[in-house]
């Protein structure tokens, strides 16, 4: 039963790694090719694109090559070990925090339209970047130092943060920073977003071509905020003689 149990661990292992690396080289073909999709936070989606995709590639199946390999004799405190759990750790750190920012960017496109290129412009687009990177290496290299450890973990086949008792301050401190707090700040402005939309979808919104604009009822429009909400932060739609989106100031009026 247990082995049973390792195999399909191992198969879900590999299935996740696949999809992880298709998901995320679609992402990056479609930035490559469609100039379009590219804005000031492109940094920041290629980051946490680029750091999903080597979990893909080197992380998830080294577990689930462990999974396969029962026993497995790697010690934790081996060079390879360590290395993988430092790598682990800090292109989830990265992603997340990669994410996050790239959410606040798109926050700020929609409810300050007409102040967000004062307010998110290229110079602290990279600034955010390297101080998010800088952040991911030192939390994932603390552990290397002695504040908190990395050790294998029987249960995820994989060399990760050791969440003993003597590590409890480290893993604490990581949990809240890393990860608690900017999945709480993405949740919480996603859902604004989402009110936004569903606000202005009751209204209905003019739509423009290069002839025209005209009038599209609500009940049409609702169906399509979503997909507005979910592109707005790297399409413009109807852009006006000074490169603004009258999307974006629909949604600003509505904040």
């Amino acid at each position: 039963m247990a082995e049973a149990v390792r195999t399909l661990y191992g198969v879900l292992m590999v299935l996740s790694s696949v999809a992880s690396v298709c998901g995320n080289l679609v992402l990056l073909v479609a930035l490559l090719l469609n100039k379009e999709l590219r804005s000031d936070s492109l940094g920041l989606t290629l980051s946490f694109a680029l750091s999903d995709l080597v979990l893909g590639l080197a992380i998830i199946p080294f577990g689930a090559y462990n999974s396969l390999r029962w026993p497995v004799d790697d010690p934790s405190t081996s060079p390879v070990c360590q290395g993988s759990a430092f790598l682990l750790l800090l292109l989830q750190t990265s992603s997340i925090h990669s994410l996050t920012w790239t959410t606040v960017a798109r926050f700020s496109e929609i409810c300050f339209a007409l102040s967000h290129r004062s307010l998110w412009t290229s110079g602290r687009s990279r600034a955010v970047l390297v101080l998010v990177w800088l952040f991911c290496l030192v939390s994932a290299a603390l552990p290397l130092l002695g504040f908190g450890g990395y050790t294998y973990s029987e249960r995820r086949f994989l060399c990760c943060l050791s969440f003993s008792p003597e590590h409890r301050y480290y893993v604490a401190t990581w949990t809240a920073v890393g990860v608690v707090a900017p999945v709480l700040a993405m949740c919480s402005l996603n859902g604004y977003i989402v009110y936004v939309a569903r606000k202005q979808a009751r209204r209905g919104t003019f739509k423009c071509n290069e002839l025209h604009c005209f009038y599209v009822p609500a009940n049409n429009y609702l169906r399509s905020s979503v997909v507005m909400v979910t592109t707005s932060g790297e399409l413009t739609l109807c852009p006006d003689w000074s490169g603004r989106s009258h999307v974006s100031e629909l949604f600003t009026a509505s904040c």
